[in-house]
């Protein structure tokens, strides 16, 4: 039920960004079309914080619109102890897809909300043991981007990743290099 009204929220959020964005558009500004991101990140679950590295594909189909798909792997894993057992975990891989919501500020900078769907795969060591599993998740974030001179430029985002069967959740702040193609 949580994941529920977080997704109608976040879908609420995107809807009223909509209709505000006409009033900010700036015809000169390319307002469709691909994109791509490359992100370092630091994804937060708790005790655990893990280094990523990540990239983004996208299509803004309408100035106000558009989708993405994402995809992550570890940079750095963690190492933590729980009643003095140490082990260690890494990002073996995160997916998502999502539905971007974008609102022009000014002639190249976009405020954005996204919510999708995910899978996460963690792997966990602890002396001579390993285990791996995927948990999936529903998504929502917000961010800004600013393209320097029209194509390139840099973009921060925040997301949170709620996953099902209340096995917890994340929250992943990226930073990156973003390209209008």
């Amino acid at each position: 039920m949580k994941n529920a009204l977080i997704a109608a929220a976040s879908l609420a959020a995107i809807a009223t960004v909509v209709p505000a964005a006409a009033q900010a558009q700036d015809a000169t500004a390319p307002n469709t079309g691909a994109y791509g991101n490359l992100n370092v990140g630091v994804l937060d679950a708790g005790q655990t914080d893990l280094k990523t590295i990540g990239g983004r594909l996208g299509y803004r189909f309408m100035p106000y619109l558009g989708i993405e798909g994402e995809l992550a792997t570890g940079l750095k894993s963690d190492t933590d102890t729980v009643a003095g057992v140490r082990f260690n975990t890494r990002l073996k891989h995160s997916a998502a897809i999502y539905g971007v919501g974008f609102l022009p500020v000014g002639a190249n900078t976009d405020l954005l909300a996204r919510v999708g769907y995910g899978t996460t795969k963690l792997r966990v060591k602890s002396g001579g043991l390993s285990a791996s599993d995927s948990a999936e998740s529903w998504n929502f974030g917000v961010g800004a981007q600013h393209h320097f001179d029209g194509m390139n430029g840099v973009r921060v985002d925040y997301t949170r990743q709620e996953f099902n069967n209340d096995q917890g959740h994340a929250n992943v702040w990226t930073v990156g290099y973003v390209r209008r193609f």
